[in-house]
């Protein structure tokens, strides 16, 4: 089922009711126009393949709990040299959901996500989990600023005030 979610690129409604006790597994692939709406909301170049597998479990007495995996193919421009190049990446998912108005008990639940009328739209959580991932700043592998040495650690750091008396102490 495609579209349930007014103006969402990737749609995937997932009626939560309707999940098996032991849970089911769902396989998500973007069609090539909601590559090219991702891509626009993403600000990047070209998506040219998004996938997920998703395990999603019920949880919590009418909660749900997402987990998977998803794998990208895109094009970024490097921030340095303004070139576009092409990288997969390959982010996991953890996601929980619970219906609106459920009593918080811990951490983990805190971070849960309400369900929407029964419904949790899949490919709205998988394109959100990519946005996330995605670099603000892209480079291309091995690129660095001209003139610009990174903090190598404690190597490069100003020597303490108490260096002085250490060396009168020892010497």
């Amino acid at each position: 089922m495609k579209n349930r979610t007014p103006n969402v690129e990737f749609s995937r409604p997932l009626q939560v009711d309707r999940v098996p006790k032991l849970g089911s597994t769902e396989k998500l692939s973007a069609d090539p126009e909601e590559l090219k709406a991702l891509a626009r909301r993403f600000r990047i170049p070209t998506l040219h393949a998004l996938s997920a597998e998703i395990r999603a479990t019920p949880w919590r007495g009418g909660g749900m709990k997402l987990e998977g995996h998803i794998t990208a193919d895109l094009e970024q421009v490097s921030v340095i040299s303004l070139e576009a190049f092409r990288e997969t990446i390959s982010v996991p998912l953890a996601r929980y959901f619970l219906p609106h108005g459920a009593v918080v008990d811990n951490e983990q639940e805190d971070d849960a996500d309400p369900i929407d009328n029964g419904w949790i739209d899949l490919g709205e959580v998988v394109a959100e989990t990519l946005a996330l991932d995605l670099d603000p700043y892209p480079r291309q592998p091995g690129e660095a600023f001209p003139g610009h040495v990174e903090d190598d650690g404690p190597a490069d750091k100003a020597p303490s005030p108490f260096a002085v008396l250490a060396e009168k102490k020892g010497g």
